[in-house]
């Protein structure tokens, strides 16, 4: 029962997304423009971009995910989806858990594909680039996961767009801290194991808790 109701959720946001690319490619591009951005404001030196890359991309990979949760409720609450569901008892936890799962396949998925050539027009090294791409899918896990809290949290008010943003970007911070942390170490030859593991432990964490905490906050706004 609950595989038919996390696999119901994802074929709807999958068939929507593809219904409406334009709005689903936005926070790619996004993503796309602010790492191009880097090379013109700081010039071509390659030894500067290759310091600065990684903490470039993941920068802009979790302005990219904050971009795309304002949505991921807003379709569901215009047309009484939601009303319903709560109402109904539906199992909101997995609806929560569904919702952010689709959030990363359709943002934090692409992100970490498009993360290979961004890393490499920034010259990142390999192992740095590998090291790079391992922190960003246990973060971007955590992100979406996470957001699909604060966007149920925030669906439906009034400038819940700017709200959003202003309440899961300092959330982010501890997985950027670690990300960008691990990135650093694999760029001097230091061990990242350390920094893998917290973030492997935020995944975790966000898997158990999160989908609750996204239950309530639907509660809390369909009350």
């Amino acid at each position: 029962m609950s595989g038919d109701v996390v696999a119901a959720v994802l074929r709807r946001e999958l068939l929507r997304a593809a219904r409406n690319q334009a709005e689903a490619l936005h926070p790619l591009l996004f993503f796309a423009l602010v790492i191009l951005m880097f090379p013109f404001a700081l010039g071509t030196d390659s030894a500067l971009l290759s310091r600065i890359a990684a903490g470039a991309v993941w920068v802009a990979a979790l302005l990219a995910a904050a971009l795309s949760l304002e949505s991921l409720f807003r379709a569901d609450y215009a047309d009484g989806t939601l009303e319903v569901l709560v109402t109904g008892g539906a199992p909101l936890a997995l609806l929560g858990f569904a919702k952010a799962l689709a959030h990363w396949l359709l943002s934090g998925l692409p992100v970490l594909v498009l993360a290979v050539p961004a890393g490499l027009a920034l010259d990142v090294p390999g192992a740095v680039l590998g090291v790079l791409l391992a922190t960003l899918a246990l973060g971007s896990v955590v992100m979406s996961l996470v957001g699909s809290a604060i966007s149920a949290l925030t669906v439906g008010l009034r400038g819940g767009g700017l709200l959003l943003a202003m309440l899961i970007l300092p959330l982010y911070i501890p997985v950027l801290i670690f990300g960008a942390s691990a990135t650093a170490n694999a760029a001097l030859g230091l061990p990242v194991t350390g920094e893998i593991y917290f973030l492997a432990g935020l995944v975790v964490l966000a898997v158990t808790l999160a989908p609750w905490a996204t239950a309530a906050a639907l509660r809390i706004r369909m009350s």
